[in-house]
């Protein structure tokens, strides 16, 4: 490595790794780039913004974290000049997390520049060819998403939800929580309260602060607002020759939900329940099989539409309370309930007027880049939200996304005087 110069973003993030772990890093030089490598047990909450905007230096990066709670996080760094060729395969940056074992991909597309197609999500949530989740979250500014304009004065970010299969998503209860734990690790957002942009429109949501917490897990809150029972009434859930009576919930997004003796009886869940009949649910539906073990203690498992059985699902916690607030005619006054699935335990409180908040862990778990078979520049027509014109040529996004980019070097390191591109 004594025989390659270093470029000073390479110098920039060797200097402030070693300052944010308090190792010194371990580093590698093959084809033309160099790695850099960096392990710890501890990193400061506030750190935390420094230490991502250290990663994004890189043109690949990631992080991993042991059960014994070892993190290692790398990177790579170009040492040529050469630009890649365009419309090739990109490394994109990416993270993982999960709310009660319901786990998400994030793609952060802050300027909505990515032509995301419902291969892409089917393939990056595959958990034998892909990465694996139960749904991907795109994280675009409602200024750059035409479906958010709308709402851009009261939120910057939009929920981009898609499911497993690639279709869209208008609302996901954990999803929002885990991407509110995203943008506060990342220093996108301070903590506190939040307002979050999604296709089912605008949530509330809270991150608690706390300097000795870690910054990547703990429990998020977020508003679901009145929940509608849109009916009809006779509505029929069936697992072989079983069937239940169902209720339908909107919560967003559409559920049925059916009250059971023994979880059992919904079977293996392998396949989507049969649900009677389909005029009631014309796009399909997610189906909560729930029994009631107290007055406000609940236990379900859920086959999410486009998903499958899911560890946990957010906005079903929400409907079973719905259902069962239904089902015993309970008044609609401040009342807490709990709810168990497989993945873990959320709380469900219903205010005076029927709003619920539902609220539970958020965690995340690994930070790297994927390879995408997608166009960067966007197709033709994009204009200039594109990042690069033909033939090379910068556009004033590319600009300012170098300009940013040479912002976060100088911040990590102040001795240093970056060449800007003219």
């Amino acid at each position: 490595m004594d025989n390659d110069p270093l470029t000073p973003a390479a110098e920039a993030a060797i200097a402030a790794l070693t300052e944010l772990t308090g190792t010194t890093p371990a580093t590698e030089v093959a084809a033309g780039a160099l790695t850099i490598r960096a392990s710890t047990v501890s990193i400061p909450a506030q750190q935390w913004p420094r230490l991502v905007a250290v990663l994004e230096t890189g043109t690949t990066y990631g992080m991993t974290t042991t059960a014994a709670g070892t993190r290692t996080v790398w990177l790579r760094i170009e040492l040529g000049e050469t630009p890649p060729p365009m419309n090739t395969p990109i490394g994109i940056p990416f993270a993982k997390g999960h709310g009660t074992g319901n786990d998400f991909l994030i793609l952060e597309d802050p300027d909505g520049l990515l032509d995301l197609t419902p291969a892409h999500t089917i393939r990056l949530c595959d958990r034998r060819k892909g990465i694996g989740a139960d749904g991907l979250l795109r994280l675009v500014r409602c200024t750059a998403f035409p479906e958010a304009f709308a709402m851009a004065g009261r939120a910057e970010w939009f929920m981009d939800y898609r499911n497993a299969d690639g279709s869209l998503g208008a609302m996901c209860g954990n999803g929002a929580r885990v991407l509110a734990r995203y943008l506060t690790t990342t220093g996108r957002h301070q903590g506190g309260a939040l307002t979050l942009a999604t296709r089912a429109g605008l949530r509330e949501l809270y991150v608690p602060t706390d300097p000795d917490a870690a910054p990547d897990q703990g429990d998020v809150s977020v508003t679901m607002g009145i929940l509608l029972l849109p009916g009809p009434e006779q509505i029929t859930v069936a697992v072989g020759v079983r069937h239940w009576p169902a209720l339908h919930v909107d919560v967003g997004n559409p559920h049925a939900v059916v009250f059971v003796d023994d979880l059992d009886h919904a079977g293996l869940l392998a396949a989507a329940p049969d649900v009677t009949p389909a005029s009631a649910y014309p796009h399909g539906t997610t189906v909560e099989f729930v029994r009631a073990l107290g007055s406000r203690h609940l236990v379900l498992r859920v086959h999410e539409r486009g998903v499958g059985e899911t560890p946990s699902c957010g906005t079903g916690a929400c409907a079973a309370v719905a259902a069962a607030l239904h089902r015993t005619s309970q008044p609609a006054s401040p009342v807490r309930y709990t709810v168990d699935s497989p993945g873990g335990r959320l709380l469900v409180d219903v205010a005076a007027d029927g709003a619920m908040t539902l609220t539970g862990p958020a965690h995340l778990t690994t930070r790297g880049t994927v390879r995408l078979n997608t166009t960067w520049p966007p197709r033709a027509g994009h204009g200039e939200r594109g990042l690069q014109q033909p033939h090379g040529v910068p556009t004033p996004a590319l600009l300012a996304r170098a300009e940013r980019g040479l912002q976060h070097l100088a911040d990590l390191h102040p001795g240093l005087q970056p060449r800007r591109a003219t």
